[in-house]
């Protein structure tokens, strides 16, 4: 079974940092896309970060660009979201999400339950 479980989301400061990890498992993450997806109270869903297969180059939104970034561990098939500086605006679920294809961050497939990350002092 194809399956994605988050976890490391909690409560934090305006400026702290957190890391959120995704654990994959029926398939190997490091040959699709990946993808980190948010949505806050009462908004959208909105793509955060991602990695590509293969190689793993990396892309994040301009939101979230220098503060966020996305890296796997293939040894134990594992995504990652770092998140630094953090803002009361991030403060959502987060999502991770497995692309049909190694690369294109479109076509989410699969969807982890998310966790909840909080923002606030």
């Amino acid at each position: 079974e194809v399956q994605l479980v988050e976890s490391g989301g909690g409560l934090v400061q305006p400026g702290g940092s957190l890391r959120l990890s995704c654990a994959a498992s029926g398939f190997t993450c490091s040959n699709y896309a990946m993808s980190w997806v948010r949505q806050a109270p009462g908004k959208g869903l909105e793509w955060v970060s991602g990695i590509k297969g293969g190689g793993g180059s990396t892309n994040s939104a301009d939101s979230v660009k220098g503060r966020f970034t996305s890296s796997r561990d293939n040894a134990k098939n594992t995504l990652y979201l770092q998140m630094n500086n953090l803002k009361p605006e991030d403060t959502a679920v987060y999502y991770c999400a497995k692309s049909l294809t190694n690369w294109n961050f479109g076509f989410l497939e699969v969807w982890g339950q998310g966790t909840l990350v909080t923002v606030s002092s």
